[in-house]
């Protein structure tokens, strides 16, 4: 197996300074009745520079609720996919508008807390992580009850993972992923759907990124409130591993 690469990095003026640092990525399809909030959280707080709301093609008004944040708050950048591509695509999308020293994925669903930012940020303004996940499975957090077959299949995945990369993740599908916004500079990323999680944490691997992982709490949602991912998706994730770990290395 090929030696990662190491990453180079900078560090962050002032050690653990906690001032605007933050680009906030939020990928949106169809969300909204949660949408307006999720923005107006993430704009609370503090170390939040600017929230790029990238619209999937959504058919409900989401993308009407997002333009109307930004034209009261200039934190908040919108754009809108011609088609449908998924989440992937739309994280894409978003990366390249971003311009603050660290980037983070945010769903628009209110699963995950934005008040969570500080925790998540930690090692990376103490200068310890290049790149941080937070765990649903760490503990830590209060946690909405549900699916467990999900719980299963989101194990293995993670397992399946840490066996191609040499990581100790416990979470690859989480949607909180921050990262220093110069390793995108290195990464070749092309999923479109929910495998870009797989994509990422191998690119990040095979770049030789610190990795750390944060407890973070986690409030699912049902498929009748609008659960998105399906076995479709955690089959399409195996293929990635796949793909990213074995066939298409950087």
């Amino acid at each position: 197996m090929n030696q990662p690469k190491q990453v180079q990095t900078t560090q962050p003026a002032g050690g653990t300074d906690t001032g605007p640092c933050l680009s906030v990525v939020m990928p949106v399809f169809n969300e909204r009745p949660t949408v307006g909030l999720a923005i107006e959280r993430v704009l609370a707080q503090p170390t939040v520079r600017e929230v790029i709301v990238v619209d999937d093609a959504s058919s409900d008004g989401s993308a009407e609720v997002a333009q109307r944040c930004a034209a009261t708050d200039p934190r908040v950048r919108t754009l809108r996919l011609p088609r449908n591509q998924g989440k992937g695509a739309a994280v894409r999308e978003g990366f390249t508008r971003a311009t603050a020293p660290f980037i983070l994925i945010q769903d628009a669903d209110l699963e995950y807390d934005p008040q969570e930012y500080g925790r998540l940020l930690e090692p990376l303004l103490t200068g310890k992580a290049d790149a941080v996940f937070g765990s649903r499975f760490l503990g830590g957090g209060a946690h909405r009850v549900l699916y467990f077959w999900h719980a299963v299949g989101n194990r293995l995945l993670t397992l399946l993972s840490n066996m191609f990369t040499n990581l100790n993740l416990t979470d690859v599908e989480t949607c909180y992923k921050v990262f220093r916004r110069e390793l995108l500079d290195r990464m070749r990323l092309e999923e479109c759907r929910f495998g870009f999680e797989l994509e990422l944490t191998a690119r990040l691997s095979q770049l030789g990124a610190r990795l750390y992982e944060v407890p973070i709490s986690y409030h699912g949602r049902t498929y009748a409130e609008g659960k998105k991912a399906n076995w479709r998706d955690g089959v399409s994730a195996l293929r990635c591993v796949l793909k990213y770990n074995v066939y298409r290395r950087l």
